[in-house]
């Protein structure tokens, strides 16, 4: 197996879940399955979103009972044939630049951010071997 079969489902809790639908939605994550608590639909129970190079996240909404508790403290990398356009599309979607888009000395480009609940994001177009 290579890291290219290798698929990552990374596992993240939300603070407001439904402003990080938003920003998943506009970085370019689609939805598989969303299951929300039947007495308050604003929690998101347990989510599973892909994303297009493969793999994907789960998150639901933070929460007393939730077996994940990392607001605000994940880091992940997407890999993307056009970072520049996930990244622009990131900002505009609420993240903040940590590190500007530049090309990397070990290939590919890449940069990153922190999203609305200051979690950090790289994106780029280096497929680890």
């Amino acid at each position: 197996m290579t890291a290219a079969d290798t698929k990552l489902w990374h596992t993240m809790s939300f603070a407001n879940a439904e402003k990080m639908i938003a920003w998943l939605t506009a970085v370019g994550f689609t939805e598989h399955a969303t299951y929300r608590d039947e007495s308050d639909p604003t929690v998101v129970v347990h989510a599973e979103w892909l994303w297009p190079g493969g793999g994907g996240i789960m998150f639901g909404s933070q929460r007393p009972d939730g077996a994940v508790d990392n607001v605000g403290r994940s880091a992940a990398y997407l890999v993307t044939d056009d970072p520049d356009a996930v990244f622009n599309r990131a900002v505009e979607a609420g993240a903040t630049v940590e590190r500007e888009m530049v090309d990397q000395d070990y290939g590919g480009r890449g940069g990153s951010v922190a999203d609305p609940e200051g979690n950090h994001w790289s994106f780029g177009s280096y497929q680890p071997s």
